[in-house]
């Protein structure tokens, strides 16, 4: 059920591929993007980002509702948008799919990735 008042962007999700191993076995991992649309994007409060920095040492600077139907890994992932680089932090919320009256039914947040 689509309002059509309110439309996510297009962001691009890097899914962890195991590509190889090192000499003592540890997996090596290759992350190739993947576009997702229909993503909306909103700032945290300063509230909420200095909640999850005391509790994590990680400062939160969005959150992201993710489109129903979506089957992707969200946890401990590379993002981009707004041409910059972000990590997914924690493991993200989802709702019961038809019990939510938007397009939107899973949320993640976010830190600065450099």
């Amino acid at each position: 059920m689509s309002m059509g008042l309110i439309k996510g962007i297009t962001i691009q999700l890097y899914q962890k591929t195991q590509s190889s191993t090192d000499g003592f076995g540890t997996p090596i991992y290759t992350e190739t993007p993947i576009d997702v649309a229909n993503v909306l994007i909103r700032p945290v409060s300063e509230e909420d980002a200095a909640e999850t920095l005391n509790l994590t040492g990680k400062k939160i600077v969005y959150e992201l509702c993710i489109p129903k139907g979506d089957s992707n890994e969200w946890t401990n992932r590379k993002v981009g948008f707004f041409g910059e680089y972000f990590r997914t932090v924690g493991i993200p919320i989802e709702l019961i799919e038809n019990m939510v009256p938007l397009d939107w039914n899973k949320k993640v947040k976010v830190e600065r990735f450099e």
